[in-house]
């Protein structure tokens, strides 16, 4: 069986390509996903053309770093493309939210409930206990909020969280 193998360089290719390929399942975290691949196309350059074992070393190593660039550069344009990701921060979900004080701010400074969670608040002024405001930012665990102008106090009553 090594005897086939080394007579016919293509299968060689292909065999460690998909050992590579196998291995990189069992959990490499990409480390041999290029390499694998890389062999497999070496093996259908080998198959197409045949090429000294010096090239088909050469080969294997170029397009082994050749695909991970590639594969590189594909990320980091696709990473570009997302929008940011408020994903397990919480103070960032909450900008924008509209509440109701339930208790009046001192010094600009008080907690509101949202669900089954209590938040400090800051706002730039006092504000009286039943003031519709938003979120507009967070500062650590700190919610920034502000007065929210134009709501009537049927549609406050809904909003209170």
């Amino acid at each position: 069986m090594p005897h086939d193998l080394l007579a016919n360089p293509s299968w060689l290719w292909l065999t460690l390509g998909g050992t590579l390929l196998a291995a990189e399942m069992l959990g490499a975290s990409g480390y041999l996903l290029w390499s694998g691949v890389a062999a497999v196309l070496v093996s259908l350059l080998v198959w197409l053309v045949p090429l000294p074992w010096e090239w088909q070393g050469l080969c294997f190593a170029t397009l082994t770093v050749l695909c991970a660039l590639w594969w590189y550069y594909w990320l980091r344009g696709r990473e570009r493309k997302q929008p940011p990701s408020s994903l397990n921060q919480r103070g960032n979900q909450l900008i924008g939210t509209e509440l109701l004080l339930a208790e009046a701010l001192r010094d600009g400074i008080g907690h509101v409930h949202i669900g089954d969670s209590s938040w400090r608040v800051q706002a730039t002024e006092d504000l009286a206990a039943g003031t519709p405001v938003t979120v507009v930012g967070v500062e650590g665990i700190t919610l920034r909020i502000v007065r929210r102008s134009g709501t009537s106090p049927a549609s406050d009553r809904l909003l209170h969280r």
